[in-house]
């Protein structure tokens, strides 16, 4: 397979080409789990595979509790389906909890101090509550534990990492918290070995065609694990030589893979699947634009301007109650007919948020 046609079928994985789930908590099911560290990238991340929905009514939807975020791997925030949580936090989450001795240390924390925080969310949330973030800091401080500096952060990753506590939907711009016991009831419980073939199966199919070192990136398991999760899939997975190189993808997808036509423009968020699912990003930008994207290797994406699989612009915005100004930044030469189009592509994000759009091209 050509490096075009497997782009073509990889943006058809990651839901970027008009066909698939039709709801918030089928999208996120789909990919098994949705980088979410940033809200409002991870809001988008679903609204632009779900034509026609509004930032409101994602909102609404995961108010249901079949979606929650959580740190289910590498120690960073995902949404993932509700019933998921368990088992992907003592599947991959569980790695992370290596370092945080060391993390500690370095915060002035003991074990008896991080454990007792714990217990105080445990009981502050009892019950079906659910707290703000600077409720359940201030919950903490009653109970006597200090959460300056990163302290608060830690402590509340580290009782989530831990499987007790969850972040459910914001209230206003306010992150909450409730307890995962009782957000998810009824949690699914794979065996371990079913466990690495969901996700290995989840991630090629929204992700594919995609190596094992991508999936063991996005997973951060061990390549073992990763060989094993691969062969539990059986037929669902087909391998793919992709100009040369070894890549996986759904079986039941290889029927779409076929080029990107030049006028599929999207317009994507800085943390989203498109880049962040994979450790090898070459199909989707060259190595000057990836540094112009992640500026400084520091992690921080910026928001793309996608033509046909490939980058072609960064953008940013500036939103007001009146409108949403955007500011693009091409990465190559832009013709008058990018411009149209790449206007296209964010009237949709401009319909999403409900509001006006103002876009400054080069």
């Amino acid at each position: 397979m050509e490096a075009t046609t497997a782009l073509g079928l990889r943006m058809t994985s990651l839901l970027l080409r008009g066909a698939g789930p039709t709801s918030v908590a089928g999208v996120v099911e789909w990919f098994g789990a949705m980088q979410a560290q940033d809200v409002n990238s991870g809001l988008w991340s679903l609204g632009a595979r779900l034509p026609g929905v509004s930032l409101a009514s994602v909102n609404a939807a995961l108010e249901d509790r079949s979606v929650l975020r959580t740190w289910p791997m590498r120690g960073t925030v995902h949404f993932v389906p509700a019933a998921d949580a368990h088992w992907m936090l003592e599947l991959m989450g569980v790695r992370a909890l290596g370092g945080a001795n060391k993390r500690r240390e370095t915060l002035g924390l003991d074990e008896k101090t991080v454990d007792r925080a714990v217990e105080i969310l445990g009981s502050s949330l009892a019950g079906g509550g659910r707290l703000t973030r600077s409720e359940c800091l201030t919950a903490m401080v009653e109970g006597g534990v200090e959460v300056t500096g990163q302290r608060g952060y830690h402590l509340l990753w580290y009782a989530s990492q831990r499987g007790v506590t969850a972040i459910a939907p914001h209230v206003g711009k306010e992150q909450t918290f409730v307890l995962l016991d009782e957000w998810v009831p009824e949690p699914r419980r794979p065996s371990r070995e079913e466990a690495l073939g969901l996700i290995a199966l989840r991630y090629f199919r929204g992700h594919g065609p995609a190596t094992r070192k991508d999936f063991a990136g996005w997973t951060g398991l061990p390549m073992t694990d990763c060989r094993t999760g691969i062969a539990v899939t059986g037929d669902s997975l087909a391998v793919v030589d992709v100009d040369g190189v070894e890549m996986f993808a759904a079986t039941d997808l290889l029927d779409a893979a076929t080029p990107s036509a030049p006028d599929e423009w999207l317009a994507l968020p800085g943390f989203d699947e498109y880049l962040l699912g994979f450790k090898d990003r070459s199909l989707m930008a060259s190595p000057a634009d990836l540094a112009a994207i992640i500026p400084g290797g520091n992690g921080v994406f910026r928001s793309t301007l996608v033509q046909a699989g490939r980058v072609r612009a960064t953008w940013t915005r500036a939103l007001t109650r009146k409108g949403v100004t955007v500011t693009v930044q091409p990465l190559t030469s832009f013709t008058k007919r990018d411009q149209v189009a790449t206007t296209k592509a964010l009237e949709k994000y401009a319909a999403y948020l409900e509001l006006p759009l103002t876009v400054n091209n080069p």
